[in-house]
């Protein structure tokens, strides 16, 4: 399992996470509203393939720990998206667009692992490089933050996890 998000097709990243279980407590923690903005972002999901998505991204408050958000980023620091489910099969398969506007598809896949669940995040038909460079490091400090709260960590800031893993992800994702 890599630590780091894969590209495994064009406009595509693709990361692995082994989370403790139960596979339902991991699904809550991916379609609750309340347990969602722990590590992602708050809003109502309906369950059923058409369903409404709401996110409500708040990074800095992913943590007690309080650090400035970087001026580049305060324009995103408080951001709305609204998707539409595409695959809803409880509590194994979650799929959506993930903003309407920008049409791409993130796909939540949970797998029994013993008392562990394997999550497998999939999102595709990103738009270029620039979109990539953005979900790459996203996911992963969003993921790392999802695996502190399942493990009972406190988690560490989010901007400061995200940033310097701009850099990697750029040497990681292949130019255009």
């Amino acid at each position: 399992m890599n630590e780091y998000g894969v590209v495994t097709e064009p406009r595509t990243v693709y990361f692995e996470r082994l989370l403790p279980g139960p596979i339902e407590r991991v699904w809550a923690y991916i379609t609750e509203s309340e347990k969602r903005g722990k590590w992602l972002g708050t809003g109502e999901m309906e369950l059923r393939v058409g369903g409404r998505v709401e996110l409500n991204f708040h990074n800095a408050d992913l943590s007690p720990k309080i650090e400035p958000t970087p001026e580049r980023f305060k324009q995103r620091e408080s951001t709305h998206l609204v998707g539409r489910v595409t695959r809803c099969e409880p509590p194994r398969l979650l799929s959506w667009i993930w903003d309407v506007s920008s049409g791409s598809e993130v796909t939540f896949e949970l797998t029994p692992r013993g008392a562990d669940v394997m999550l497998a995040l999939t999102h595709r038909g990103l738009h270029d490089r620039n979109a990539m460079l953005s979900v790459g490091p996203g996911w992963h400090a969003h993921l790392g933050v999802l695996a502190d709260n399942l493990n009972g960590r406190e988690p560490g800031p989010f901007w400061s996890t995200f940033v310097p893993l701009e850099a990697e992800y750029a040497k990681r994702i292949p130019p255009d």
